[in-house]
C-alpha cells in the first residue's frame, strides 16, 4: 500500500485491510472482488490484485509460510529487488539493500549523483551504494531510519537540511546543488486516447456496469460499458434491453503514468423487456444510493 501512496492516506485502508484478512490464507481465499473493494481510493489497482495473488502463491507453493529470502520474494507477483530487501530488513532483520524513492533520494544528494535514478546509470550506482553502506547488525533500525530520514527530513521539495544529521558530509549541500539532486525524468509529450463510457440507467435509478478483464487498465473492477465513439453500438449483455433518450454529457479527462484518457460519458435509458436474461457474472445493476459494502 505505501508503494506510490503516502503513509497517512494508507493507514486507515491499512487497518480495515488486516482487519478483514488477518493472516495470508484469508487473503488467498478472499474473491478479488472482496480485495478490490477494500483497496477502492488507493488507486493502482494492479497492486491490489498483485497482492492478492502473492497470497495464493504463499499458500499453494510455500505452505503458508511466507518466504524468508529476497529471492524468493522477487519470484512473487509485484514485489521487485528493494520491496523484497525492505520486507527481508524490518520483518526478519537480514541484510539486504533497499532502493525506495527516499533512500534514493537521500543517497543521491549526499554522494551528489547528478543523473535522474531511473536511468539504468544512476540506479546501478545507488545500488551499489545502498548495498555498500548496509551495517552489520540493527539493519532493521538501518532500514527504518533511511526511509524515515528520506521522507521527513530529506524531502524532495524544502529539505529540512538544518535538522538532517547528516549534514556536515552532504555533497550536494556543499555544492549547492540540492534543488536539482536527484535529477528528474525527461519530461515527454504523452499521447492522448478517448473513449465513449455509456451510463445504462433503469427506472429504479440503477446504472448498468460491466466486470472489466483482469490485466489492463482498472483490471477486475466494475466499470461502465464503454466503445470507441459515442455513436458506436454498445455491445449489450443479454438481450431484451430497450434503449432511448441518448445523451451525450460533457468530456473528462483522466491521465495516466503513460497516456491521458478523454472519457465522453453516454446517458441512455435502459429498460428490460419481460424474459431478459443477464450473465451475472459479467454484469450487474447498481443502486447509485448504495454503501457499496462488500462481505
Amino acid at each position: 500500500m505505501l508503494q506510490q501512496t503516502q503513509v497517512n492516506t494508507v493507514i486507515p485502508y491499512y487497518l480495515r485491510f488486516m482487519d478483514r484478512f488477518p493472516r495470508v490464507t484469508d487473503l488467498a481465499s478472499a474473491s478479488t472482488d472482496q480485495v478490490l473493494h477494500l483497496w477502492t481510493g488507493l488507486g493502482y489497482y494492479a497492486r491490489a490484485r498483485n497482492l492478492h495473488d502473492a497470497a495464493k502463491t504463499i499458500v499453494t507453493q510455500h505452505r503458508g509460510r511466507f518466504p524468508s529470502s529476497v529471492l524468493e520474494l522477487m519470484q512473487l507477483r509485484g514485489i521487485g529487488k528493494s520491496t523484497a530487501g525492505a520486507i527481508v530488513a524490518l520483518a526478519m532483520n537480514t541484510r539486504a539493500p533497499i532502493l525506495d524513492g527516499n533512500v534514493k533520494r537521500l543517497l543521491a544528494r549526499f554522494h551528489k549523483i547528478e543523473g535522474w535514478p531511473g536511468r539504468a546509470k544512476t540506479n546501478r550506482q545507488l545500488w551499489e551504494l545502498a548495498e555498500s553502506k548496509l551495517p552489520e547488525r540493527d539493519i532493521a533500525k538501518y532500514t527504518q531510519a533511511m526511509m524515515d530520514l528520506g521522507a521527513t527530513v530529506c524531502k524532495r521539495s524544502k529539505p529540512a537540511c538544518e535538522e538532517c544529521p547528516l549534514i556536515d558530509d552532504c555533497e550536494a549541500r556543499r555544492h549547492n546543488l540540492i534543488a536539482s539532486i536527484p535529477g528528474k525524468k525527461p519530461r515527454k509529450t504523452l499521447p492522448v486516447k478517448s473513449i465513449a463510457m455509456f451510463i445504462l440507467q433503469n427506472d429504479a435509478g440503477e446504472v448498468l456496469l460491466e466486470k472489466r478483464p483482469p490485466s489492463g487498465i482498472w483490471g477486475s473492477l466494475w466499470s461502465l460499458p464503454e466503445a470507441a465513439h459515442p455513436q458506436d453500438t454498445i455491445d449489450l449483455p443479454y438481450p431484451g434491453l430497450e434503449l432511448k433518450n441518448k445523451r451525450e454529457l460533457s468530456k473528462i479527462r483522466h491521465s495516466f503514468t503513460h497516456f491521458h484518457l478523454e472519457i465522453i460519458p453516454v446517458h441512455l435509458c435502459a429498460r428490460e423487456k419481460t424474459g431478459a436474461v443477464m450473465d451475472s457474472q459479467s454484469w450487474l445493476w447498481y443502486p447509485l444510493n448504495s454503501s457499496g459494502k462488500t462481505s
